[in-house]
């Protein structure tokens, strides 16, 4: 295997680590632990002794969404600015829809935390974005780009919020 394999492999394993945090760290939706649904759908799905594996749906997007990050590929290629924008959006839309509940049932602590956190991811993946766009990308920024976009969707994007099944 190649360098740029090998790190396309390690950091799309990384990808556990938030996905992980996002959904395995405590029992309810916390702060730290938001339950993303990019994570959650799928455990609600799988059956009661396989639901943890879910955390390994970021990871498995991660390798189909570029797999030229396997070749050494440089490029960011448009759909990834168009996934940030359409995530961004349905992510905007998924906060004012569920607002109402998470204050009614994790209370405004952490809706404003959750919220205020996915704010953050989302300024600096703009920011990131947008360098990228200006300059020519390198593998390694590619790489970190990728990363950062799918860590966002694997541990804060769309938390759940609202009454606990």
């Amino acid at each position: 295997m190649s360098k740029t394999a090998v790190a396309t492999m390690m950091a799309g394993v990384a990808l556990l680590i938030p996905s992980s945090i996002g959904l395995l760290i405590s029992g309810v939706p916390t702060i730290l632990c938001p339950f993303p649904a990019l994570t959650v759908i799928p455990a609600f799905l799988l059956s009661v002794h396989l639901w943890k594996a879910a955390v390994a749906v970021p990871m498995l997007l991660f390798f189909v969404w570029h797999p030229g990050l396997f070749r050494g590929e440089s490029d960011v290629p448009k759909r990834s600015y168009g996934l940030l924008v359409v995530a961004v959006l349905l992510s905007v839309a998924d906060f004012v829809t569920s607002w109402k509940w998470g204050l009614q049932y994790q209370g405004s602590h952490h809706t404003y935390g959750v919220c205020a956190v996915n704010v953050g991811w989302v300024v600096f993946l703009t920011l990131a974005f947008a360098r990228g766009r200006d300059k020519p990308s390198s593998f390694g920024f590619s790489l970190f780009l990728h990363w950062t976009l799918f860590a966002w969707l694997a541990w804060y994007a769309f938390p759940y919020m609202g009454e606990l099944p």
